[in-house]
């Protein structure tokens, strides 16, 4: 299977861990799943991603980095759903049960992986399936993951490392997974020079996870999205990034607050140049809505973005045709949080656009330009990202070589007439007005 041929619009979905962190339940799933099949699927969300520490029984927000926390495993030293949290999973029946529902729903099921081999399968010795080798064999317990320390590194430079991940596939292609997070595969670093640079905690690009997870998925037998976590890769990889995968992120993990939504933009605007069908930049998920038991910004609460800024994330995430995934426990969001993901004129610039980038940026104002793939239609996003509301005006003429087009605002679909070169528009603190020029 080559995935290569898979996603070629940015896949749209749900995920676990901005709202159950490490602890999500099958019944939360489920939940969510059911959510997205009545409410969203028709406008293109169809993934249900199960996020890290599934395998994982009793891990908490405060405990999962820990060094060599208990994860189940399999005769073959392969991470196993804990049934305690996924009771379908009982008697070795692993997510298939939990797949077969969601797919019942006219969806996609997905769970995310971590690098490397479980630290239960290297002290017990288990055999490499395929091979006459054991776990302790084709691993060593070096460049441990920063933030997860109960894997250990498989060794590509022996025999068995490759067919450890060939295994763990072939298992995941009989429960009927359709879209994989991989971590600790992508570079990432924590702390930033001024300049851009990285410095501090980090991690490297795993060029030989990669490879190995790619060509897995390809001898399994089943189609699956491959997304690379966490993010912040040179733009040198490219060649590598769309060679192996279909998504990769640009940061480390996007949380809700202004600051990070600002430098977001940044990156969006390097990495847009570099997105093609079937691979996609990705900016990572969408921290909105009610989050109960998330990995930060505290238990039990809502996203701590205000509603102009809610809206500046999806017109940038759609512009730049970022993958789309949400955050939040959706049954427990309000309309206002559901009105965002179903704005049909949004989807389609995010689905339907081409040559989305940023055109300018003069301190306190970004404006993001986009062409409609299916008429001659063009997309503005004019963003304020003052603490003050501004009236920006837009020279189309100049900066387009557009005049005497019709402009529609597609948050408020207010029609705002006939424009003969210049656009002006009120936008409040940190808020964006898009406009469809027709």
């Amino acid at each position: 299977m080559d995935i290569t041929k898979l996603a070629l619009t940015p896949p749209m979905g749900w995920n676990s861990w901005d709202c159950f962190s490490v602890s999500v339940t099958e019944e939360e799933v489920k939940q969510n799943a059911d959510f997205v099949a009545r409410h969203l699927k028709k406008f293109g969300w169809e993934y249900i991603v199960v996020d890290l520490a599934w395998f994982a029984p009793g891990a908490t927000h405060e405990t999962y980095k820990q060094l060599n926390i208990p994860q189940l495993i399999d005769e073959y030293g392969r991470l196993i759903p804990d049934p305690e949290k996924f009771p379908s999973s009982a008697n070795g029946n692993g997510f298939k049960p939990l797949a077969d529902y969601v797919h019942g729903l006219g969806l996609k099921f997905g769970i995310h992986i971590m690098r490397g081999i479980p630290v239960q399968a290297v002290d017990a010795k288990t055999p490499v399936k395929g091979t006459d080798l054991t776990a302790d064999q084709v691993s060593y317990n070096r460049e441990s993951c920063p933030w997860y320390n109960s894997l250990r590194t498989l060794n590509f430079a022996e025999k068995g490392a490759q067919e450890y991940y060939n295994s763990i596939f072939e298992l995941y292609a009989s429960w009927g997974v359709d879209y994989i997070k991989a971590d600790d595969m992508n570079s990432w670093h924590e702390v930033q020079n001024s300049d851009g640079s990285p410095t501090g905690e980090g991690s490297p690009y795993r060029i030989d996870d990669i490879e190995g997870v790619h060509r897995a998925i390809e001898n399994c037998g089943r189609p699956m999205v491959l997304s690379l976590s966490p993010g912040g890769p040179e733009t040198t990889n490219i060649r590598h990034l769309r060679e192996h995968s279909n998504l990769w992120r640009i940061s480390a993990d996007f949380w809700d607050e202004w600051g990070s939504l600002k430098k977001q933009m940044e990156r969006c605007a390097v990495w847009a140049p570099f997105s093609t069908p079937g691979h996609w930049p990705d900016a990572d998920m969408l921290p909105l809505g009610y989050m109960p038991r998330g990995e930060s910004g505290g238990q039990d609460r809502n996203t701590n973005f205000n509603q102009d800024e809610q809206v500046t994330l999806i017109t940038l995430w759609a512009m730049f045709k970022s993958p789309l995934m949400f955050g939040g426990h959706l049954p427990k969001c309000d309309d206002f949080t559901i009105s965002l993901l179903t704005n049909q004129d949004v989807i389609d610039i995010n689905q339907h656009s081409k040559n989305n980038r940023e055109l300018y940026r003069n301190g306190e104002t970004v404006m993001w330009t986009a062409d409609d793939e299916k008429s001659d239609a063009r997309y503005i996003a004019v963003f304020n990202i003052s603490d003050e509301k501004r009236a920006v005006n837009t020279d189309l003429k100049s900066l387009m070589n557009l005049e005497g087009v019709k402009a529609t605002d597609l948050w408020s679909k207010e029609g705002l007439g006939q424009c003969v070169g210049n656009l002006t528009l009120d936008i409040e603190p940190h808020g964006v007005r898009l406009v469809k020029l027709s």
